[in-house]
């Protein structure tokens, strides 16, 4: 897919690096922006469906023309309530139709489109709505609403009531054109976790947007196969994840029909009757589209016909020529057991784009050779969302692709990944230290994390900072926690998990004094150590206030689920550095049953 970029310059970072870049990108147009895509198609062919929207009777087309027309309306309505050119404007709200609305309207009417999670807390949206200045919000919800009056904000529009019509009723029809918006303006500022917990706005502009767009479809195989006016793509993740907003920015741009949902409880129901011919979606939901399938299965003669399938679809997959006795069995499997799978998710489904956390190579192998391609990919929030990607004829598992259009990767001599293209960041917002951190001579993005090239095939290995990645694709800054906790009376150090697992979890090690202190207090036997009482109810109690507190404070998806007391403190020389710092691979390393213990039912 790719060419060998020219030889790192003096002064770039890493010796005898390691480079590659993916082909020429598109051309961005300097007079261009981000919603130019929909007015573009709402000319062209207004007729063609690019949205659904579910209602009581089921699933209605919403044409181009009809959509632009909305978006036009609400655009006019902004302009009216005094939104200027540059303001930003917030959104909190679930994946939904209105949510799309409201981003186009935004830059519709020169604006700047702040995402935030409708799991946020107070205290998360109050950071982002003051550090960005964000003149209004848009809720969708009760809940979203009286979230965002809590944090502060200044206005405040439901998208799930009259609001966004009595909003497009004051703009009496205007016409808003781009107000002065430029490619090199900011689109969209989104917040995401650092390593302190406080959340940084990457600002991102019409240019990296439209670079990103055109780098996805520009890649072959894409435009044809994956994303085409006769495809339907079902989003279901955050739209405040950059990742989802690219895939439904790139399926307006390709005249895809975009379906979206925002109770994850309804998926398998709405797969059904939505049908898709793509999806997005983080390892999670395939890892429990497998488990859900091989539980189905049973333990009897079901269970083993599964077995069989799976290793079957696997060896397919791994084979570089499948024989023909493989493939017959391949084909048999299918009737039974592979038709099954493919119908839990509506039964069209032939490409699945995997984001957000790393794929397990032998579920990606399973899916393959099941009828289902996943295409991996890498990027952050600071490069737009994906830099490399698995092609639909250039399919490597086990790594997350090759650069796309215009990225270029750099192994540094550390074994940092670096990125340099038109879809990096414009900066952190109002932060120059910080992007001054992430930079490194000749424009390389420093991504924080570790990984190798070969063919120019990315494998990424691991992070430089302990910013953990859940299995549901979520970023937990660990030291937030860690930080809040060790300033508990009892506990002495902590210790966070959850990279590619399930969900957040905690290990504490407790402070001997105030333990010995506890004990007297609520008259526990004097001899029992914290081995012994490590499962005292009235300890469990106490500590679960104190992650409480500190659960207040993050989303419903970083919160601690679960912890576990140690028996033994840490100590200088095995879990503890000289200077005190916790060796978080040695902690997880020693106590690796206690972490398998928090996962485990």
């Amino acid at each position: 897919m790719g060419r060998r970029a020219p030889p790192a310059q003096a002064g770039e970072p890493g010796m005898n690096p390691v480079q590659y870049a993916g082909p020429s990108g598109p051309v961005v147009a300097d007079d261009a922006v981000i919603a130019d895509d929909l007015a573009d198609w709402a000319a062209r062919e207004p007729g063609h469906p690019l949205f659904a929207r579910e209602t009581p009777a089921g699933w209605r087309d919403v044409t181009a023309g009809e959509f632009a027309a909305e978006v036009r309306a609400l655009a006019s309505g902004l302009v009216a309530a005094g939104v200027e050119p540059g303001d930003r404007v917030a959104i909190m709200s679930a994946t939904s139709y209105e949510w799309v609305r409201c981003d186009y309207a935004i830059w519709t009417a020169g604006g700047v489109t702040v995402p935030i999670y409708e799991t946020s807390s107070a205290v998360q949206a109050e950071w982002i709505i003051r550090d960005s200045g964000a003149v209004a919000v848009f809720a969708g919800g009760e809940k979203c609403a009286q979230t965002a009056v809590e944090a502060g904000a200044r206005q405040v529009w439901r998208t799930d009531g009259p609001d966004l019509d009595q909003l497009a009723a004051l703009g009496n029809g205007a016409q808003p054109d781009r107000r002065g918006a430029g490619v090199d303006d900011p689109a969209t500022i989104v917040y995401t976790s650092g390593t302190t917990g406080r959340p940084k706005g990457c600002v991102l502009t019409h240019r990296n947007l439209l670079a990103e767009v055109g780098a996805v479809l520009a890649a072959p195989g894409i435009r044809d196969q994956v994303l085409t006016p006769d495809s339907s793509v079902l989003l279901f993740l955050p739209l405040a994840h950059i990742l989802t907003r690219v895939v439904q920015l790139s399926a307006v741009r390709a005249g895809a029909r975009t379906g979206h949902l925002g109770d994850l409880g309804r998926l398998p129901e709405v797969l059904r009757e939505f049908r898709p011919s793509a999806m997005v979606a983080v390892p999670r939901v395939f890892e429990k589209l497998h488990d859900t399938a091989e539980r189905q299965a049973g333990h009897g003669l079901g269970g083993r016909i599964f077995r069989a399938a799976e290793r079957t679809a696997v060896e397919w997959s791994e084979a570089a020529s499948p024989g023909r006795l493989l493939s017959l069995r391949r084909s048999l499997f299918d009737l039974v057991v592979y038709r099954r799978l493919r119908a839990a998710l509506g039964g069209r489904v032939e490409y699945a784009v995997s984001g957000g956390a790393p794929l397990s190579p032998h579920l990606a192998h399973f899916l393959r050779g099941a009828g289902i391609r996943i295409l991996e990919g890498y990027g952050l929030t600071e490069t737009t969302a994906g830099v490399t990607l698995n092609l639909p004829a250039a399919q490597r598992v086990g790594t997350v692709g090759q650069p796309l259009p215009g990225a270029v990767l750099q192994i540094a001599a550390d074994g940092e990944i670096l990125v340099r293209g038109p879809m990096v960041y414009a900066g952190y917002w109002h932060d120059e230290a910080s992007t001054a951190e992430a930079s490194a001579p000749g424009g390389w993005f420093r991504t924080g994390d570790l990984g190798s090239l070969a063919d120019g095939y990315l494998t990424v290995s691991g992070r430089k900072k302990d910013l953990l990645v859940t299995a549901g694709g979520k970023n937990i800054a660990a030291a937030y926690f860690e930080d809040s906790l060790r300033a508990h009376w009892l506990i002495d150090q902590c210790v966070v998990t959850g990279d590619r697992l399930p969900f957040v979890g905690a290990l504490f090690a407790l402070d001997r004094e105030a333990f010995d202190g506890w004990k007297l207090d609520r008259a526990k036997p004097a001899g029992a150590t914290v081995a012994d009482l490590r499962d005292d109810a009235e300890l469990h109690t106490l500590l679960q206030q104190a992650i409480d507190e500190v659960n207040a404070t993050v989303s419903q998806a970083e919160a601690i689920k679960r912890f576990r007391v140690l028996g033994t403190e840490f100590s200088v020389g095995d879990e503890l550095t000289p200077t005190l710092k916790v060796r978080r691979s040695r902690v997880l390393e020693k106590y690796s049953d206690e972490v398998a213990a928090l996962y485990s039912g």
